[in-house]
């Protein structure tokens, strides 16, 4: 565990210390401060809004889940766990680029939360027409790029970001298959059994 904890600080102090330019500070405080940047998920909601026109609410619904089930295994479950001192606490030199509490580190719940709203749009999205495949792409991106700024601002290492990306995912997989099961195998059988045999 001392090894990976070292090699976690090491790949931190590689991007938040070398792999940085002026140019580059601006847009990652934006990308990791979710009062900055969180048009761009009202936008997407926007964009599920036009393509899904009355099932848009059943997809949103989807997300919303995910992202409470990312946020609570995240924030409530693996924070207190695990009580990871943030990196910008913990190590010296580090670039600290915004205002920071002194909660816990593992596992990052802003990489958590947008990789769950992004693999749930990759689940509906990505086999549509060419404009849905590439929102489901630039959705995707974006997650990426929002987990990177969190090791880039100096308030997470690259394994809390890794793992927050895994809890995402694994969240929105998790949310669909169920309710998938659930509306097939219940609600479903239900309904067309309450319709009852047709008329002459």
């Amino acid at each position: 565990m001392e090894l990976a904890g070292e090699i976690d600080a090491g790949i931190f102090r590689w991007i938040n210390q070398t792999m940085v330019h002026p140019a580059l500070d601006d847009l990652m405080v934006f990308l990791t401060t979710v009062k900055l940047s969180a048009h761009i998920f009202l936008l997407a909601a926007l964009f599920i809004v036009i393509r899904k026109q009355r099932g848009a609410f059943g997809v949103l619904f989807f997300i919303l889940l995910a992202v409470g089930l990312a946020d609570y295994t995240a924030s409530g479950i693996l924070k207190p766990l695990v009580q990871r001192i943030r990196p910008c606490f913990a190590l010296e030199g580090c670039r600290l680029l915004i205002d920071q509490s002194h909660s816990y580190s593992f596992a990052s719940s802003h990489a958590a939360n947008s990789a769950a709203v992004a693999s749930m749009i990759w689940i509906f999205f990505h086999r549509g027409e060419p404009v849905e495949r590439v929102f489901s792409a630039v959705m995707v991106l974006y997650a990426f790029l929002v987990g990177y700024s969190r090791i880039y601002v100096g308030v997470h290492y690259p394994g809390d970001v890794l793992a927050g990306m895994m809890i995402g995912c694994m969240s929105a997989g998790l949310v669909y298959l169920t309710l998938s099961w659930l509306f097939k195998n219940v609600l479903q059988p239900r309904c067309l059994s309450g319709r009852g045999p047709a008329g002459p």
